[in-house]
C-alpha cells in the first residue's frame, strides 16, 4: 500500500505553497486591513485579483481541478486533492486566483463532458480562460431541494426555445458583475420516471426575465459573488442552449457533484489545518492559572483530537478520490458520500475548540475562525445535507449485507 503523491503532485504543491506565501497571503493581509476600515465589497473581485490571477498563470497553476491536458492541467482527482487542501488555507482568495472555484468548477466539467462544440466556445472558453464567471441554480427556497423529485422550476419547449419559468436560491455568484452564464436545472418532463425528469439549460444572466431578488448572507457574512434568489420568469432561450439531452439533468448533476464534493471535501480539511494551527499558537502565547494554555490537559486532548481527525478525514477523502479516478463516480458514490458527512463535521470540531482556545477573540473578525465556521456550518447542508448522505451510505451496506 502506497501512501506517497506522486512526483507531478508533490511539484504543483511545492509551486502552489510558494505562490501562497509569496502572494496569496500577503494579498489576504492587505484586504483584512481594508476591510477593518470598510473599505472591501465583498461581492466584486478585490483588486489583488487581477495580479494573483496572472501570477498563477504565469506559473501554471491554472485549472488544476480539470483533468485534462488540452484544457487544464491533466491531473487526476488523487493529484489534485492536495493542491485543493492548500488552497483551502485561504478560502477566499487561492480557489479563484487559480481559476478553481466553485461553482465555476463544476459548470466547467460539465461543459467539458456534456457541452456542444458551440457551447464549449461560447461558455467554456470563457470560463477557463477567467473572463468571466457563472452560477448554478438547482436549490429552490419553496421546497426541500434535497429531494429533487420536488423542483418544480419548469423547462418547457416552445418551437426553437426552451421557456424557463421558477425561482432558485443559493446560486453562489449570480451577484457579481463578472457572472455572465448561469446553468439551471429544471422539469422538462413532469411525467417521465423522476431520475428522466429534469434537463439543464444555460442561461445568460442579461436575458429578459432574469430577475437577480436579493444576496442571501450566511451567518451574516457576505461572500464574493453572493449567494442569490434568482427568479426566472418565463425566460426564452434557444433550444441549442440545452445540455446533453432533454431528461438528462439527474445524470449531468451527478457526474458534476462527485468530484466536486472532493474539492469541497479537500478545501475544508486545508481550514481545518490552518484552525489547528492557529489553535496551538495561540495556546503556546497565552498563560491561565500559571501555566501556558498548551500546558493545560483539556487543551492538549483537543489538539492531539485535531491532529488525529484531520488526517482520518485526509485519509477517507484521498480513498474517494481514488475510487474516482480507477472506477468512476459511481463506484465512489457510498466513499463520497461518507466524506461529504465526516469532513465538515471534522473541520467544525476543530474551529470550534480553535475558537475557544481564542477566547473572546475567536468569535470576532481579528481572527478568520468566526468567517471560517460560519462558511464550513454550509457544507452540512450544500451539495446535499448530511442525512441525506447518511442515507446513502447505510443503504450501500444494508444492501451488501442482504446479499451476502
Amino acid at each position: 500500500m502506497d501512501f506517497s503523491h506522486s512526483p507531478r503532485s508533490l511539484e504543483y504543491q511545492d509551486r502552489l505553497r510558494a505562490f501562497m506565501d509569496e502572494h496569496v497571503y500577503p494579498a489576504e493581509a492587505a484586504i483584512t486591513a481594508r476591510r477593518e476600515r470598510d473599505e472591501v465589497d465583498p461581492i466584486e473581485a478585490p483588486p489583488e485579483m487581477a495580479n494573483l490571477k496572472r501570477v498563477a498563470r504565469e506559473r501554471e497553476l491554472w485549472n488544476l481541478f480539470l483533468p485534462d491536458d488540452e484544457y487544464g492541467a491533466g491531473l487526476s482527482n488523487t493529484d489534485y486533492a492536495p493542491l485543493a487542501e492548500i488552497m483551502g488555507h485561504v478560502i477566499d482568495l487561492a480557489p479563484e486566483a487559480t481559476n478553481c472555484s466553485a461553482p465555476d468548477t463544476g459548470n466547467m466539467e460539465v461543459l467539458h463532458l456534456f457541452g456542444t462544440p458551440q457551447q464549449k466556445e461560447r461558455w467554456l472558453i470563457p470560463l477557463l480562460e477567467g473572463e468571466i464567471r457563472s452560477n448554478f441554480g438547482m436549490t429552490e427556497p419553496e421546497v426541500a431541494s434535497s429531494d429533487p423529485r420536488n423542483l418544480e422550476c419548469s423547462i418547457r419547449r416552445d418551437g426553437d426555445h426552451y421557456v424557463v419559468t421558477g425561482t432558485k436560491w443559493w446560486s453562489t455568484g449570480a451577484v457579481s458583475s463578472d457572472t455572465e452564464i448561469a446553468i439551471v436545472m429544471g422539469v422538462t418532463d413532469p411525467d417521465a420516471p423522476p431520475k428522466h425528469r429534469y434537463s439543464m439549460i444555460l442561461v445568460p444572466m442579461d436575458a429578459e426575465g432574469v430577475e437577480v431578488i436579493r444576496d442571501l448572507p450566511v451567518f451574516g457574512y457576505r461572500h464574493r459573488g453572493g449567494h442569490a434568489e434568482v427568479a426566472y420568469h418565463d425566460v426564452r432561450v434557444p433550444a441549442a442552449n440545452l445540455i446533453a439531452g432533454a431528461g438528462d439533468g439527474y445524470m449531468i448533476a451527478q457526474a458534476r457533484l462527485g468530484p466536486g464534493r472532493i474539492h469541497h471535501c479537500m478545501r475544508a480539511i486545508g481550514q481545518a489545518e490552518r484552525a489547528l494551527a492557529l489553535m496551538v499558537d495561540r495556546a503556546k502565547s497565552r498563560e491561565a492559572f500559571g501555566r501556558r494554555i498548551a500546558d493545560q490537559g483539556v487543551v492538549q486532548d483537543w489538539i492531539a483530537q485535531s491532529r488525529w481527525r484531520i488526517d482520518q478525514a485526509r485519509l477517507l477523502v484521498l480513498h474517494a478520490a481514488w475510487l474516482i479516478d480507477t472506477h468512476g463516480n459511481q463506484a465512489a458514490r457510498r466513499d463520497v458520500s461518507a466524506i461529504k458527512v465526516v469532513v465538515p463535521q471534522m473541520a467544525l470540531w476543530v474551529m470550534d475548540k480553535a475558537i475557544q482556545v481564542h477566547g473572546g477573540m475567536g468569535v470576532c473578525d481579528d481572527t478568520p475562525l468566526a468567517a471560517m465556521w460560519a462558511n464550513m456550518r454550509t457544507l452540512r447542508i450544500a451539495d446535499g445535507p448530511d442525512e441525506v448522505h447518511t442515507m446513502v451510505v447505510a443503504r450501500r451496506e444494508i444492501g451488501r449485507n442482504e446479499r451476502s
